[in-house]
């Protein structure tokens, strides 16, 4: 899977974590509805964020035996760079 493949929903996801550091899934939800308005429920947010660990771009670790903490990999990291690039060469100097 490449990072072209993911929906909008999970690039938004590795941002909240990548400026969030090591936040839990319940921080990433908080976050992203702060954000946007929007509910988020968990069974939108859990299956979006297993796809990022099954895929590489996340890695996922224990805080306690209840909650998960997620953090970008390397993978994760150059996929948002990448995506920035691609971004930029499409934008105008002036924007």
């Amino acid at each position: 899977m490449t990072l072209f493949e993911l929906t909008g929903f999970q690039r938004d996801l590795l941002y909240v974590i990548a400026g969030e550091g090591r936040p839990s899934g319940q921080q990433i939800k908080d976050r992203i509805e702060a954000d946007t308005g929007a509910e988020v429920t968990h069974g939108r947010l859990y299956p979006n964020l297993d796809t990022l660990v099954n895929n590489d771009y996340v890695e996922k670790g224990q805080i306690d035996r209840r909650t998960n903490y997620y953090t970008l990999s390397d993978k994760g990291r150059d996929a948002i760079q990448s995506r920035r690039q691609w971004e930029d060469s499409y934008l105008p100097d002036d924007l």
